[in-house]
C-alpha cells in the first residue's frame, strides 16, 4: 500500500506529513506559489524522499546544484521526448521504452491505448525498459557520484530513484516536479525544437498548446 503523504518544497527545503485521510502527494513550488500533485507510485519512492535519503531539488535551483556539486543529470524520458528538448549535458538512460511486442494481445493494447491516450498525447504504449539499471551502471559506473533524476513531471523520477537506490546508488535527487516545471531560463544550455516544459505534450494536445500560445500572443499585442 503506497504511502499517503503531503511533501511541500519551499526553496530547497521539504517537509513532510503524514495524511490521515487518502490524499495525492502535494508539491507547493515557492516561486511560483503552485501546487503541484503528483500520483504516488510506491510507498519505498516517497519514503526515500521523506528520509532525505533522495534529496528533492527544485528546477529553478538544479543548474546551479549540477554546478557547484557536481551532480550529473540523469534524463530518464522516452526518447520521443528528448529529441523535442533536452538539456546539454545530460546523460540519457529511458526508464520506460517503446513496447516492439505484436502479439494478438499488444496489438490490442496498443490500439485502445491510441484511442484514449495515445492520439491525445502523442505518447507510445511503453512498457519499463528491462535493460534500465544496466544502462544507467554503463554511463554511470560510480555508484557514489550524485546524481539528479529527471523526466517530465517527476512521476517516472521517481521510480528511477526508488530502482537505482535498490541498486547501491546512494546519492540521489529527484527534480520536483519534473521538466514540465521549468522556467525558460532555469537551464541556461537546452537543445532542440521545444521548451523543456512543453517536451511531454504531444499528439492533438500539442496543436491545442500552440493554438492557446498563439491566442495568448494575439491578445498581448491587441
Amino acid at each position: 500500500m503506497a504511502i499517503q503523504l503531503t511533501l511541500q518544497l519551499q526553496g530547497s527545503s521539504l517537509k513532510c506529513e503524514h495524511d490521515k485521510e487518502p490524499k495525492l502527494p502535494v508539491f507547493a513550488n515557492s516561486r511560483r506559489l503552485k501546487r503541484i500533485r503528483v500520483n504516488a507510485v510506491s510507498g519505498k519512492a516517497l519514503q526515500l524522499i521523506q528520509s532525505g535519503e533522495v534529496r528533492p531539488i527544485l528546477p529553478k535551483d538544479a543548474a546551479a546544484v549540477i554546478e557547484s556539486q557536481g551532480y550529473a543529470l540523469l534524463d530518464v524520458r522516452p526518447e520521443w521526448e528528448r529529441q523535442k528538448a533536452r538539456v546539454a549535458g545530460s546523460v540519457h538512460v529511458p526508464l520506460f521504452v517503446k513496447d516492439m511486442d505484436n502479439s494478438p494481445i499488444t496489438l490490442l493494447k496498443k490500439w485502445v491505448h491510441f484511442g484514449y491516450i495515445g492520439l491525445w498525447t502523442g505518447q507510445d504504449l511503453t512498457m519499463i525498459n528491462p535493460d534500465f539499471v544496466k544502462q544507467v551502471e554503463r554511463e554511470l559506473p560510480d555508484k557514489d557520484a550524485k546524481i539528479i533524476l529527471a523526466c517530465g513531471e517527476g512521476l517516472r523520477s521517481m521510480m528511477a530513484a526508488s530502482r537505482l537506490h535498490g541498486e547501491g546508488y546512494k546519492n540521489l535527487a529527484w527534480l520536483a516536479g519534473g521538466f514540465s516545471r521549468t522556467a525558460d531560463n532555469d537551464f541556461s544550455a537546452v537543445e532542440g525544437t521545444e521548451k523543456l516544459q512543453f517536451a511531454t505534450i504531444g499528439g492533438v494536445s500539442y496543436y491545442f498548446l500552440k493554438l492557446l500560445i498563439l491566442l495568448q500572443a494575439v491578445g498581448k499585442e491587441s
